[in-house]
């Protein structure tokens, strides 16, 4: 009779030399690190038997998270080296257990919104979604999502950017705005299943109309337990002319049109860079969007991915509070700040 081994990983020298994808959502991702993973070199675990008729399965609750490190000029520093991080959970100074800060392709998702709110902005988003495109490299694999009343994905290619530019152009408007079903799709069907720097960039105005099975609390969370950043590029797609007036003389704005709407989908898009890390930038100009996405790429190529065990075990749904530290003066580090317990 076959017999089964379940070995729960609490200290962090038992899993050196692993590394796996978490598959639950409820925290930062969960991994167990792979013996070619470059980390800072820590003592090899002794050997583990199985026979053959065993089955070993480890669990564990290493918490890893992207971090960036930025001068007072806003230039991304990628010199750093582990002993030059701190990271508290809860004002409690942590281990540093995994560590990576070599430079490597990485995945984007772009998810761009197709519904009637962008209607007189849809050139601009496409032209902006091109533009960051144009920015990534041969190595650099995009994933390309857009929504209105439903979710598609139009593209899914590597270094084939005349296609890209083509499924760009090409993207049809839909009716509705289901933008928490999009952002729900990406993080669950998509990002959490890549390995390695990943992005989600978001073209929209953050309005949502027609979401089903997904709100804005709901994605907030999703957002929390990924561990990826989100950019979001905001549209401001308000216009006074939407307005009429009923027979009382009170002014009415289409569904999702209303200026409270619009300052929401603001909100919102800037939630999701709270609770996943990242940045909401404004889709002003041109030149002010360029600027973004040359930030955005680098900042996902000098990333520094840090892993450690909490040393106090939370409560199921408890939220954990992160503060990721250098310790080279005028640096600013940009990392997420918290995560949900779900052992």
């Amino acid at each position: 009779m076959k017999k089964t081994i379940i070995a729960v990983a609490i200290a962090a020298v038992f899993l050196t030399g692993v590394y796996v994808q978490a598959q639950t959502i409820g925290r930062p991702r969960v991994v167990e690190k792979k013996d070619d993973t470059p980390a800072e070199p820590l003592a090899p675990p002794p050997p583990l038997v199985v026979d053959d008729d065993e089955v070993l399965k480890i669990e564990t609750n290493l918490v890893t998270l992207p971090v960036s490190v930025l001068d007072e000029r806003g230039r991304f520093i990628s010199d750093l080296g582990v002993d030059d991080f701190q990271i508290y959970e809860d004002g409690v100074k942590q281990e540093i257990e995994f560590f990576r800060s070599v430079e490597q392709p990485f995945t984007v998702v772009l998810l761009l919104d197709l519904s009637p709110s962008t209607k007189y902005k849809i050139n601009e988003i496409q032209d902006a979604a091109i533009s960051f495109v144009d920015q990534l490299r041969q190595d650099d694999e995009i994933i390309v999502v857009t929504f209105s009343r439903d979710v598609q994905v139009i593209s899914r290619q590597k270094s084939n950017y005349h296609r890209f530019r083509r499924a760009i152009r090409e993207a049809k408007f839909g009716d509705g705005t289901s933008i928490y079903q999009a952002v729900a799709y990406a993080m669950k069907e998509e990002l959490r299943l890549i390995d390695g720097r990943k992005a989600l960039v978001i073209f929209s105005d953050g309005v949502d109309t027609s979401s089903r099975g997904a709100n804005y609390d709901g994605t907030l969370r999703d957002a929390e337990a990924l561990d990826s950043l989100v950019y979001p590029i905001w549209y401001n797609t308000f216009q006074e002319g939407k307005a009429t007036k009923d027979a009382a003389g009170d002014v009415i704005y289409p569904t999702g049109a209303s200026p409270e709407e619009n300052e929401r989908g603001k909100n919102y898009l800037r939630d999701l860079t709270e609770f996943a890390g990242g940045k909401l930038y404004e889709a002003n100009d041109i030149e002010n969007l360029n600027f973004a996405f040359r930030s955005i790429a680098e900042e996902l190529r000098k990333q520094y991915y840090i892993g450690y065990y909490p040393q106090l075990e939370g409560k199921l749904g408890e939220r954990k509070k992160i503060n990721v530290r250098v310790r080279r003066p005028r640096l600013t580090v940009r990392s997420k700040n918290s995560y949900r317990v779900n052992f």
